[in-house]
Order: C-alpha cells, then structure tokens, then sequence
C-alpha cells in the first residue's frame, strides 16, 4: 500500500464538511469524516479500481462515499487525496481553478 497524503485544500474539504453536519449533529460529524478518511484509505490500497475522472483532471481517479467524492491521484510514490466534495457541486468549475 502506498503512503497516503492530503493537500491543503483536501484538509480544508473535510474540515468544511464536518463544520456543516456539526451543525445538527456533532457526534455524526466526527463519525462520517472518519468514514471518509477511511474510504480515502481504501484508494491508497487499491487506486487503480476507482473511477477515473481524466474528464476534470488527467490521472485524476474518485471514490464515492454517500453523496461526496473523494478525488484523488495514483502518484508513483504516494496516493494523494486532491478535494473531498459532494457530488452535487459544479466540479467542472472546481477543477478548473
């Protein structure tokens, strides 16, 4: 298994993401970003049976968790987890910032 890293703005999803279920229910915040961070764990085992997503950024690759993707790259060295986001948002848009 590859080491699995995060970028700043992956890091910054995640916080975001809890923040808003916080919101209602804060023991499920924690809950569904450890679920994440796990399902990002699984990419890191096994990257190449994701989804891959060349349509927003070659090499990119996604796994699904509920309603949120996780989009990540399958570097040489490294798993590397690029933005945690929910499948509903613009993402074409996203990526090409």
């Amino acid at each position: 298994m590859k080491p699995l890293s995060y970028r700043p703005a992956a890091l910054e999803d995640l916080r975001a993401i809890a923040l808003y279920i916080a919101e209602d229910n804060p023991e499920l915040a924690l809950s569904f970003v450890n679920e994440l961070r796990a399902k990002a764990g699984q990419a890191a085992e096994r990257p190449d049976s994701f989804t891959a997503r060349d349509d927003l950024v070659p090499g990119l690759r996604s796994a699904r968790l509920g309603r949120y993707l996780i989009f990540f790259l399958n570097l040489p060295d490294q798993v590397e987890v690029v933005r945690v986001l929910h499948g509903a948002r613009d993402l074409t848009s996203l990526f090409e910032e």
